[in-house]
């Protein structure tokens, strides 16, 4: 769950599409010169940026530190992290096994900031929608798709009715047959798909709750939901960060399974044995 320790530049930058204009000269100068606000006091960093002391203060309350200090120590630590260039940073000129090992590190890295940057009581809501719904629809489109199909994937063996759709027409068909309580999630890395979008406007008006799993804080589909599990990820010469963000996004769906799971265990546990009955068929 977000803490004090969170890496303060994946906060920055998660929370960048919803900040004022005075929010992202501070946004920006911090990116730059992490180093000098390290060395700077709060005092300092105002008289550079010709802003009063509690304007950046009350920056640094909204990327969730108590003040200037804690967020200070927790960018130090930030900027003295070797695993953001050493291992992330793919040069041509690489062995095999050194791109191997990269991809992997940032893999890892994604995993790691996406779970920092989480809200726990975000996440016992989106539980509890579930806990509620009589039907759980995924909506996903292009590589989105992929995880809305997993998402359906893992919850058919909870006995929760769910469904994958990732073509457009599918999508708006499917969430018009939504009732009050049932529940949508909704995967865009972007957060701006029109075709996802769409589907999140006809669920509302059959009354769905929906959850979002996106990149980015501030997004028309962050916006449109009921709410928003945010993935971290950064983007390298040779992957972009929507690749490593399905890991997080599926990892994310992962916690929310399991956690319907332990709610609903006697459902969950009869799905199950019905499913391997059933594939049991197809082994020789």
């Amino acid at each position: 769950m977000a803490t004090e320790t969170t890496h303060v530049r994946q906060r920055i930058q998660s929370l960048y599409n919803s900040f004022s204009d005075k929010e992202k000269q501070i946004a920006d100068y911090m990116l730059q010169n992490p180093e000098t606000i390290v060395h700077s006091t709060i005092n300092q960093v105002a008289d550079q940026l010709s802003l009063a002391d509690a304007t950046v203060f009350r920056f640094c309350k909204r990327l969730g530190f108590k003040g200037y200090q804690a967020m200070k120590i927790a960018l130090a630590s930030d900027i003295i992290e070797p695993i953001e260039d050493i291992h992330e940073t793919i040069q041509e000129s690489d062995t095999e096994a050194e791109v191997m090992s990269k991809v992997f590190q940032s893999n890892k890295n994604a995993l790691t900031y996406t779970q920092e940057v989480l809200d726990e009581s975000t996440v016992r809501q989106a539980v509890q929608y579930l806990l509620e719904a009589s039907e759980l629809h995924f909506y996903g489109s292009g590589g989105s798709g992929v995880t809305a199909q997993d998402g359906q994937h893992k919850f058919m063996r909870t006995g929760l009715p769910s469904h994958a759709y990732t073509d457009a027409h599918w999508q708006v068909m499917a969430a018009s047959q939504l009732k009050p309580n049932d529940v949508a999630i909704v995967i865009s890395h972007s957060g701006a798909n029109e075709d996802v979008l769409e589907a999140m406007d006809v669920a509302k008006e059959q009354g769905a709750r929906i959850i979002a799993i996106t990149s980015y804080a501030k997004t028309p589909i962050s916006q449109k939901a009921d709410l928003t599990l945010q993935t971290i990820s950064r983007e390298t010469e040779y992957r972009s960060e929507a690749l490593a963000s399905r890991l997080a996004e599926l990892s994310l769906l992962d916690g929310l399974y399991v956690n319907y799971c332990i709610k609903k265990k006697d459902q969950a546990q009869e799905a199950v044995a019905k499913i391997r009955k059933a594939v049991a068929r197809k082994k020789l």
